[in-house]
């Protein structure tokens, strides 16, 4: 398995690998990206900001995630905690894998990754919002030394938890 940047070509697994995760997230009645996001405008976005990576297995896209290191502002005010840290960070988004690979740790790997690329650039804060139902991503970020920090809420109002960890330096 390795990972890579992903490109335009990418773009109809990685949606493919979404529309599983929209499936998922609508069969145990999570409303997170029920309402056309993430699209191929927003993947698109995240490959011209050299932001979006896909993990191959076997020359097949398995998972994908966008790494961006340009800030959030939905991040800039928290509700209900703070932030552990207010040093550069980087945030984790688009986090999805294919169903066939799920319980393989496949998110674990992603997570790793990601503080790798953090690292490399110098960053040792990673930010994560997510759905407050979803409680498989939640127990993963846990799981992975993520703290629970408040709310943030994103650009149409809604509520996401988030979490942030610190990396060693």
């Amino acid at each position: 398995m390795d990972f890579r940047k992903s490109t335009i070509k990418d773009i109809p697994s990685i949606m493919g690998i979404i529309k599983q995760a929209q499936s998922y997230f609508k069969s145990k009645n999570i409303d997170q990206w029920q309402d056309g996001y993430p699209n191929e405008d927003s993947l698109k976005g995240d490959i011209e900001n050299d932001e979006s990576y896909v993990l191959i297995e076997d020359g097949k896209i398995i998972a994908t995630a966008a790494i961006s290191f340009r800030g959030e502002k939905t991040y800039n005010k928290i509700y209900d905690g703070k932030w552990i840290s207010n040093d550069k960070y980087a945030v984790v988004h688009r986090v999805a894998v294919g169903d066939g690979y799920k319980g393989r740790g496949i998110s674990y790997k992603i997570i790793k990754f990601s503080e790798e690329k953090c690292k490399e650039k110098g960053f040792y804060s990673i930010k994560i919002d997510t759905h407050d139902d979803n409680f498989v991503m939640r127990s993963m970020l846990e799981k992975n030394g993520f703290k629970y920090c408040g709310v943030i809420l994103l650009e149409d109002g809604a509520e996401r938890v988030a979490y942030e960890k610190i990396l060693e330096k």
